[in-house]
């Protein structure tokens, strides 16, 4: 006689198939949908909606998560760039810290922007600092750059200096107004100052225009034979 016992054995209540809370498949190969991601193109100020673009320009960006949330929803501010003239900011609200970060660094890919550095004096080796003095503002937080001499370091709070070491910035001086406590506002005064260090064009960005002719010589024939019309 075949044993019922209420053991684990036999035809007992057993889980079949794998379990849950298995191993995700790999990252599937990214299929472009827009025209820009077909293109592989960053050029002409388009907008970039797939973040997997950034990745293929730049793969040597690392990301830092600078801030989350309290209460039930989490605000995480994440800070991405290659220490050699790409920086991003992105922001993210989620239910959960994990979801809230994964957003943000997926808007921070999108919002990478080019960095420009200068020289503290002479122009010798490699770019080292902000090429002028730049302010950015945000609500009461405003935050100004300042270029500082070779050697000096980045003299600034905590938040900032990491903006702008993934900047690629070596030295630089920072002055600082209003309620900076309040740190998603310092970040993006920070960011907003950095983006415009390609608003400033100097002289060695000018696009050389050729010198054209005056109408009256480009002209001349033209207004040879319209001079001998009698009326």
């Amino acid at each position: 006689m075949a044993d019922s016992g209420r053991g684990r054995g036999g035809f007992g209540r057993g889980r079949a198939g794998p379990r849950r809370g298995g191993r995700k498949d790999d990252e599937k190969e990214w299929v472009p949908v827009t025209k820009l991601g077909r293109l592989r193109s960053i050029l002409f100020s388009l907008p970039v909606k797939e973040f997997q673009i950034i990745d293929f320009f730049l793969p040597k960006l690392k990301d830092e998560q600078t801030r989350a949330g309290q209460r039930t929803r989490f605000k995480a501010f994440v800070a991405i760039g290659d220490f050699d003239g790409h920086l991003g900011l992105g922001v993210k609200c989620a239910k959960e810290v994990a979801t809230a970060i994964r957003g943000a660094i997926i808007l921070a890919k999108l919002s990478v922007i080019p960095v420009r550095r200068g020289y503290w004096g002479a122009a010798l080796g490699d770019p080292h600092t902000v090429p002028s003095k730049v302010s950015g503002k945000v609500a009461s937080v405003m935050c100004r750059l300042i270029p500082a001499p070779r050697g000096t370091g980045i003299v600034a709070a905590p938040a900032s200096k990491r903006l702008l070491q993934l900047a690629g910035v070596q030295d630089c001086y920072t002055q600082s107004k209003g309620s900076t406590a309040t740190m998603g506002n310092f970040l993006k005064a920070t960011f907003a100052a950095i983006t415009k260090t390609y608003a400033f064009l100097t002289p060695d960005l000018w696009r050389e225009i050729p010198v054209s002719k005056l109408p009256y010589d480009e002209y001349s024939q033209h207004l040879a034979l319209t001079a001998t019309k009698k009326y």
